[in-house]
């Protein structure tokens, strides 16, 4: 019975008010630009390497950006709103006997934030965050690292992101990968998952 691999934002939660939105109430018209350039401060911490809330208060103060660091960083990273959703399918997956991880690219404080706020330890058979693997998605060696972690050869685990990007990096790794987002509704995701012949509980 095949494993199955979620990824969390944009599969499991998302940024309550939405990502975009908040960050432009925040930054106004340097909204844009600091988006642009997120990737770049965050790529290292994602891997566990520097501390992510330092870099991004230096971030700001290069910009000039008159914005509190901690109230910035509580809006976009920490202001996480479960889908109702999306636990229920974990639930109904491991009702039904899969079992069901969390595969999540964070750096360390968010991943800290949730652990121990979020009640994911619980709700999922396993957590993977890149910070703690040392390896983030898409490389193809995250993958392999989960199913080396789960005992498991990649060809048996199912796995779930909305980021294109991702899902190409599963695949390559050769994990059966599926494109889905919260906003795409729970008939689709059942419906994919049931053509990788991963079925949910009653």
């Amino acid at each position: 019975m095949p494993h199955v691999l979620l990824d969390a934002d944009g599969v499991m939660q998302q940024v309550c008010g939405g990502w975009r939105a908040t960050m432009s109430r925040l930054l106004g018209d340097g909204a844009e630009e600091f988006h642009g350039a997120l990737h770049d401060l965050e790529v290292a911490t994602l891997v566990g390497s520097g501390d992510f809330p330092a870099a991004l208060a230096a971030a700001l103060a290069a910009r000039d950006l008159d914005v509190p660091v901690d109230e910035l960083y509580a809006a976009l990273w920490l202001a996480i709103d479960v889908a109702p959703d999306s636990v229920a399918l974990v639930r109904s997956l491991r009702a039904a006997g899969h079992g069901v991880h969390l595969g999540t690219n964070q750096h360390a404080e968010r991943a800290s934030y949730m652990k121990k706020e979020l009640g994911y330890d619980d709700l999922f058979d396993t957590c993977f965050y890149s910070c703690d693997l040392g390896l983030a998605k898409p490389d193809a060696a995250f993958f392999a690292k989960v199913a080396e972690s789960l005992g498991v050869a990649t060809s048996d685990v199912v796995f779930v992101d909305d980021s294109a990007t991702n899902v190409r990096g599963a695949l390559a790794a050769g994990m059966p990968a599926l494109q889905w987002t919260i906003d795409d509704g729970p008939a689709a995701i059942r419906s994919l998952l049931a053509a990788h012949d991963v079925r949910l509980a009653p």
